[in-house]
């Protein structure tokens, strides 16, 4: 069951990221655009550096897994950057009854 399990952490992480790759390429401005692209950064580095850590390829720095690894702060931070995340991609259609 690890590797079901660990295949599919790895396969929503990958969604996850090319969600986030694609909000930044349809926002509205740029700055929601860089915005999610450093998102979608921060995951990307964030996945490899802690799966790398785990299969001893990379050196042991203390980087969370986010959502799953322990960590208060960490959580809260992915968190908001999910939020940002999800504001941005609900910006950038046009308002329907302004004027």
């Amino acid at each position: 069951m690890g590797f079901i399990i660990a295949s599919a952490v790895i396969i929503i992480y990958v969604i996850m990221i090319t969600r986030a790759v694609y909000v930044a390429k349809t926002a509205k401005d740029d700055i929601g655009g860089y915005i999610a692209a450093g998102i979608a950064g921060i995951l990307t580095f964030h996945m490899v550096e802690n799966i790398g850590m785990t299969m001893g390829l990379l050196p042991i720095t203390g980087v969370p897994l986010p959502f799953v690894s322990y960590g208060g702060s960490s959580l809260i931070t992915n968190f908001i950057c999910i939020g940002l995340l999800l504001n941005i991609s609900a910006r950038r259609k046009k308002a329907i009854f302004i004027d």
